[in-house]
């Protein structure tokens, strides 16, 4: 079962027939063609397995999962693709990434969503753990949902990346959270995780070493 979800997954990407000047990959989600420009010099614009299982997931489980109208941040966004599928599945998407990464990832959103979606996402600055109240106010800032791919891998601001879910997260906010395990230090950042919210696995992908979570405040799983 595994296999045959994860091929079906990886069937939703397509390479051009042609090559370009401009590099690029597509994608069929949500009922349309995505095409994400991307660049080799850095993690953050590269289209990683994390990301098509939670796009995947997010297309596949749109009645449990309704985005319509729902507000979203996704964090570290890089390329855009997760939060390109949310906004054509009718979320407000804010999507959020390092001050180096906006261009690619605004040129991507724009191209894929404009006069394609109920609303246009935003593209903002977010560096994990920075300025967080200065840029996201608890007071004015809600999010029904936080999305996450990939976010965590051998870097040195894990503690900043609790932070910042810490502080974007209200008593109500789901977190959807594709994570690739690969080294001990990663894991070890769920046992971490837990210490602030309710971990529910709600996919799991073996072949790719690939979890999909949900995660609430302590105690507000289950209300």
């Amino acid at each position: 079962e595994d296999e045959q979800i994860v091929a079906e997954i990886m069937k939703r990407r397509f390479f051009p027939a042609l090559l370009t000047h401009r590099t690029w990959e597509g994608f069929h989600f949500a009922g349309h063609e995505i095409r994400i420009t991307e660049a080799t010099d850095c993690y953050g614009a590269i289209v990683w397995p994390s990301a098509l299982v939670l796009c995947y997931f997010l297309e596949t489980n749109s009645k449990q999962y309704n985005l319509v109208d729902k507000n979203v941040i996704e964090i570290g966004a890089g390329t855009g693709l997760v939060s390109i599928v949310a906004s054509l599945l009718g979320a407000v998407v804010t999507a959020t990434d390092l001050p180096e990464l906006l261009g690619n990832l605004q040129h991507n959103v724009l191209q894929n969503t404009k006069l394609k979606c109920k609303h246009q996402p935003c593209v903002k600055e977010l560096s994990w753990g920075t300025d967080l109240e200065k840029n996201f106010p608890r007071s004015s800032c809600h999010f029904d949902y936080i999305m996450a791919a990939d976010v965590v891998y051998h870097h040195p601001f894990l503690d900043e990346l609790l932070v910042t879910f810490d502080h974007l997260c209200k008593k109500d906010t789901v977190i959807l959270w594709a994570m690739k395990f690969r080294f001990d230090k990663e894991n070890q950042f769920v046992g971490r995780f837990q210490v602030l919210f309710d971990l529910e696995v709600i996919s799991n992908f073996p072949s790719l070493n690939i979890t999909l979570y949900k995660a609430m405040r302590k105690g507000r799983m289950k209300d």
